[in-house]
């Protein structure tokens, strides 16, 4: 990982499967290359040509294999899954990149996840005393395992006992010899959508990836549904008692790809409604409004438009950001946000401007950003953030720092206002949020989503005993650590 990317919220990953379509796996490439921002560690396709499995899984971006015509043939077959790779559990390494496949009593069986186990370690040390054999220190395994386990005759029955002993936030994509199947969990945290392409159906992530290979995207999976293709129909399965959604927040602040829909609306829409929420709540004379490219450019619109001020792009974003810097020397580390970001210069100069970004997480960027803007010639930065403050760790599949490595959550707004030498500071508040997201602050008729982040209420507690710390269960017990 660069080492200056580490104060975003790393995103969780991105899944697609596919049913009855002559080239799915070349389909399932280009729903993992739309959903490549959710994950750039690792790519795997696996694929079922209605006799054989085959799999292929690369350590990188999906544009570097997936668009090898020789590494497609490999993957023959009207159906196929596809999953690319953000580690939030395990060590990085190829056995860790999905879909999984394994050889079960039943038939074959592959799985692609998307989230995180709250109690994976546990449930890995009962399997493991009664005989189960891992093969990575992926949690989804477990998944895999408690499947296996099942003395169920059906294989939808052997899931949804699975399903009864998980917890945490997940959707699944799996794939058996005459099924493709949806999941998502009882809360609806993690996110899964469905799409048509003629008399294919298609599980997504989000819609962009549905758009790139021409799908008609019918609707999101409910939270608690299980979604069953099999001979050309579709069937929906709702084992879990009735709960409301907690879709999460971060979906809609950042996550997900602007042009991707979420109830009914672009993630741009909900971003720009972020910022027009921040500016009404921000009353400063300025000079320029400046996003933070390319996360706070939708709300840095939606403040300039709400609050009639000039926007700018004070900072421009360098798109081509090799690999040669990961571990050079320390002079060159020092650099740290200028591999990214640069400032023009004539724009900012003698201005007063307000910087705004998506989020801030550890402040080391912003910091780093504030200064540069400085050094350009700002008379004076002004730092808004389109979301409330970040105090607590999530433990549903985002990648973030520990709780005592939040800014929010150790220091006052003046504390963290003079840790990143901005001018002033302020964030949007809960009320702004739900008033941009939902249309009403807490409104019953309006979902709650997983908040968390801000607020510290949490849809599920963890079962295992983390501590708060990042969620690195299975690496613990490998004696192994993540990248």
């Amino acid at each position: 990982m660069k080492k200056f990317d580490k104060d975003k919220l790393r995103e969780e990953c991105g899944i697609f499967g596919i049913s009855n379509h002559e080239d799915a796996s070349a389909l399932v490439a280009l729903g993992l290359h739309a959903l490549q921002h959710r994950g750039q560690e690792g790519c795997g396709i696996v694929s079922f040509d209605g006799k054989n499995y085959h799999s292929e899984k690369r350590q990188g971006l999906v544009g570097d294999h997936f668009t090898n015509k020789e590494i497609l043939k490999k993957l023959p077959g009207l159906f196929a899954i596809g999953h690319n790779r953000y580690s939030t559990t395990g060590e990085t390494s190829l056995r860790n990149i999905q879909p999984f496949f394994a050889d079960l009593h039943m038939g074959g069986l592959s799985l692609a996840h998307n989230g995180n186990l709250t109690n994976a370690l546990s449930l890995r040390k009962s399997l493991v005393k009664e005989g189960a054999i891992f093969r990575t220190t992926s949690d989804t395994e477990t998944i895999v395992q408690l499947i296996a386990k099942s003395k169920r005759s059906k294989f939808v029955d052997k899931l949804i006992e699975a399903l009864f002993q998980i917890q945490g936030g997940y959707s699944l994509v799996l794939m058996t010899n005459k099924k493709l199947v949806g999941v998502r969990d009882p809360f609806g945290i993690r996110p899964l959508v469905i799409g048509k392409l003629k008399n294919s159906y298609i599980f997504a992530s989000e819609t962009c990836a549905l758009d790139i290979v021409g799908a008609t995207f019918i609707r999101e999976i409910e939270n608690g549904e299980i979604v069953v293709v099999e001979n050309g129909d579709l069937k929906s399965i709702k084992p879990f008692p009735k709960q409301k959604p907690r879709p999460c927040v971060f979906e809609y602040i950042y996550f997900a790809r602007p042009d991707s829909l979420i109830s009914g609306k672009c993630a741009y829409e909900y971003r720009k409604r972020l910022g027009e929420e921040l500016a009404k709540e921000t009353d400063i004379s300025a000079d320029l409004i400046v996003p933070v490219p390319d996360s706070g450019v939708p709300a840095a619109l939606g403040f300039a438009n709400f609050s009639k001020k000039k926007f700018e792009l004070g900072l421009i974003r360098n798109h081509y950001v090799g690999r040669t810097f990961i571990e050079p020397t320390q002079n060159i580390r020092s650099l740290g946000v200028k591999l990214k970001l640069s400032s023009t210069r004539s724009v900012v100069k003698n201005k007063i401007i307000v910087l705004i970004d998506d989020s801030l997480v550890r402040g080391t960027t912003c910091l780093k950003i504030v200064k540069m803007l400085y050094e350009a010639g700002a008379k004076e930065v002004h730092v808004r953030i389109a979301c409330p403050e970040i105090k607590f760790p999530d433990f549903y599949g985002v990648d973030m720092p520990t709780k005592n490595e939040l800014l929010a959550n150790k220091r006052s707004l003046n504390e963290m206002c003079n840790y990143i030498k901005a001018k002033s500071l302020k964030f949007l508040s809960i009320e702004g949020l739900y008033n941009a997201l939902a249309g009403e602050s807490r409104n019953p008729h309006y979902p709650q989503f997983s908040d968390h982040y801000f607020t510290g209420e949490y849809p599920i507690k963890p079962a295992d005993d983390l501590a708060g710390l990042k969620i690195k269960q299975l690496s613990l017990l490998s004696g192994k650590s993540n990248n």
